[in-house]
């Protein structure tokens, strides 16, 4: 995933200089930005925010306090660059929630490092799921509403399980929890190493995942590749009986034995664009209920919402 890194800057010089710092990373973008566009760079919502005092005509405390009291970039960490060493200004500048003060002249490898360690330290803060890290829906929500903004039309993939309790009743949380964790593996599968362009996948928790796609023709193919991926590898989550048969029997709450089908996938796909969505409650509310006509489907199944051309597409595979 490109980390997105914007320098507050008047002048294009610092960006340049730090550009050729990361020339052999080509996870890091460096973004020049002068002051008075900076709503652009919060509204991208950046994995940094670089602030080089030395040559911003803005008050950089002002600066700060204006990224701080954006809510999508409450959590996003500030670099200010100065070569002003004046303790007590420093102790100001940190004391507005900005996480490092460098001073100029910098050495090239302490800032290469610095910047690569905050990305590391949020990116690991970010991924609340340590069975598949995954990013969590604090991130979710920020992907999501980035595309909003920024006006793009994308997929909105919502994936989850079928008769997964049955599995756990019969085979223990310990498999069920490898099922989680196959399941994270064939959708990263899918849309990242795909080299899809500004995708994303994060887990929602237990075994609900979100998937966003920018190619959104691409869509209802990697619906099909998932499933079929899926409907695959799960047979070797399960005995030879199980297997043959196809189903599970479980005892009920009144031990009468209960028969369920195998593990299966659902998937329920909104198709978003500004003229359609205007925040992530609205493509959220769509995504339950397109995900719930896909588990009414018998076995691993997608449905793609494209109310926009005013048509409904529902695969069973």
């Amino acid at each position: 995933m490109i980390q997105d890194i914007y320098i507050v800057d008047e002048e294009k010089n610092f960006t340049k200089k730090v550009q050729e710092v990361f020339i052999n990373e080509h996870d890091y973008k460096f973004i020049h930005v002068i002051p008075k566009d900076l709503d652009i760079a919060l509204k991208n919502i950046p994995a940094l925010l670089i602030v080089n005092e030395d040559s911003v005509s803005m008050e950089t405390i002002d600066v700060c306090k204006k990224i701080r009291q954006n809510e999508d970039n409450s959590i996003t960490p500030i670099i200010v660059i100065s070569s002003n060493t004046n303790k007590k200004h420093r102790v100001e500048i940190l004391s507005n929630s900005v996480e490092y003060y460098i001073i100029n002249p910098i050495d090239n490898d302490y800032l290469y490092y610095t910047i690569k360690n905050i990305i590391r330290l949020m990116d690991t803060n970010r991924r609340v799921s340590p069975l598949t890290g995954l990013p969590g829906n604090v991130q979710i929500q920020a992907e999501m509403k980035k595309k909003l903004l920024n006006h793009e039309k994308f997929s909105v993939m919502y994936l989850d399980l079928d008769n997964f309790k049955a599995y756990n009743d019969i085979y223990g949380f310990l498999q069920g929890d490898e099922i989680i964790k196959l399941t994270a593996r064939i959708i990263q599968q899918n849309i990242n190493l795909n080299s899809f362009e500004n995708c994303f996948v994060g887990h929602i928790g237990g075994d609900d995942f979100l998937a966003l796609l920018s190619e959104t023709e691409e869509t209802e193919k990697t619906c099909q590749n998932i499933i079929g991926q899926f409907d695959n590898e799960i047979l070797e989550f399960y005995n030879d009986l199980d297997r043959q048969r196809g189903y599970i029997e479980v005892a009920n709450r009144r031990g009468i034995m209960e028969q369920f089908a195998l593990t299966s996938i659902s998937i329920g796909v909104v198709i978003a664009d500004e003229k359609r969505f205007h925040n992530t409650l609205e493509i959220a509310e769509v995504g339950a209920q397109v995900k719930h006509t896909a588990k009414t489907i018998m076995g691993s199944s997608y449905v793609i919402d494209k109310r926009m051309y005013r048509t409904i597409v529902e695969k069973s595979m």
